[in-house]
């Protein structure tokens, strides 16, 4: 009876072992993509792929150059850290010393290894250790960077996200960056306060342009957003800059233009930090009307001032907040820009400005290279 409790345990057993091997090596696979654990596998991995090239090399050199050996340096480039990516450049050298010596001379065999072949290798291996050395000092894999990056890019869009408004109200919002790159200077940052009776938001332009300015945007739309609705109104565009002080930056300034709107009655506050003026269109006479507030950049000085400019948006109005790239560019000045916007922007009034912020920017500033961001409210008739 104790034998076949032990016959029966000797399956179980292995069965366990088998279950703890697999577990480490999916742990340790899961650890090493998320950039957490050792690059041992992908290390040993690429060790057994140098042989393999070279067996193949000396069988068949003429359809496996030994310059294929630059292949698993690169992927160790992309994979390895870089004292492991050592280990692995040795290897490589030994191969292509073994290929030399067993495919003979190069002028007598075409298919031998030539300088040409050791010296590609060899750049080969010095971008890839340049690389390593460059996400070691960084702290993030290659395989999370670009994670990363487009984690920080949907953070930034969805902070920019407009709350629904009640019905009667229409709100879009549009943002290009400079150059076609995924992160902007300028972003927006919105909520209803009040019991949602009131609409706060917040358009920004951080200095700089495109990736440059990305992660100040990021930042600062993190803070801005913190603050909208935690103060008064009036107290908002003063601790924005009080913020931006403390962090010190080279380039710490932005301009910004906060709106406060009333959604029943339509009458709003508008306080500017050194922001290009909103616009505003009459339903009643069709004419557009500049909305400028006073006030110095956000980051320049402490104790500054913001007076707010008022108004009223009557059924059929259209309120416009944008940034300096869309109206400011090398061959034209700002009011010729904002000329321009008004311009084809008429053009949407009988359509009740249905996805007009995208086309607007198309019209006019498609091919600047600046960041652009336009926000759109309008009151239905």
């Amino acid at each position: 009876m104790a034998r076949r409790r032990g016959v029966d345990a000797y399956p179980a057993r292995w069965r366990r072992s088998v279950h703890r091997v697999r577990i480490a090596l999916r742990k340790s696979g899961v650890d090493y993509f998320r950039g957490d654990g050792s690059d041992w596998i992908a290390l040993v991995g690429l060790l057994l792929i140098i042989p393999a090239i070279t067996c193949a090399t000396l069988l068949n050199p003429v359809w496996f150059s030994p310059a294929a050996l630059a292949l698993p340096i690169v992927a160790g480039g992309l994979l390895l850290r870089p004292a492991s990516l050592l280990s692995l450049y040795a290897a490589a050298a030994a191969a292509l010393i073994v290929e030399s010596l067993s495919l003979g001379p190069y002028m007598k065999e075409p298919a031998g290894v030539t300088p040409g072949t050791v010296l590609v290798v060899a750049a080969c291996g010095f971008f890839g250790l340049v690389l390593a050395q460059f996400r070691a000092r960084v702290g993030v894999p290659w395989r999370r960077g670009g994670t990363m990056l487009f984690d920080l890019r949907e953070r930034i869009r969805v902070q920019s996200a407009l709350p629904l408004l009640p019905q009667g109200w229409h709100r879009e919002m549009a943002l290009r960056p400079a150059g076609g790159q995924s992160f902007s200077g300028d972003f927006v940052v919105a909520a209803r306060t009040n019991g949602g009776r009131t609409l706060e938001a917040v358009l920004t332009d951080v200095s700089g342009k495109g990736m440059d300015a990305g992660s100040r945007a990021l930042l600062l739309s993190g803070a801005f957003g913190g603050l909208l609705g935690s103060l008064p109104p009036h107290g908002f565009l003063p601790a924005a800059n009080g913020y931006l002080l403390r962090q010190d930056w080279d380039e710490g300034f932005a301009t910004s233009i906060h709106l406060v709107l009333d959604l029943e009655s339509g009458d709003y506050e508008l306080l500017s930090a050194g922001h290009p003026p909103a616009l505003q269109l009459h339903a009643g006479s069709g004419r557009w009307e500049e909305k400028a507030a006073e006030g110095p950049l956000l980051g320049v000085y402490d104790g500054a001032q913001f007076d707010a400019v008022k108004g009223s948006l009557a059924p059929g109005d259209v309120l416009m907040l944008f940034t300096d790239g869309l109206v400011e560019a090398s061959d034209r000045d700002l009011a010729e820009g904002i000329d321009r916007l008004t311009g084809e922007a008429d053009r949407y009034v009988a359509t009740g400005f249905e996805g007009a912020a995208w086309h607007l920017i198309e019209a006019c500033a498609k091919d600047v290279n600046d960041d652009r961001a336009l926000l759109l409210l309008s009151r239905r008739a």
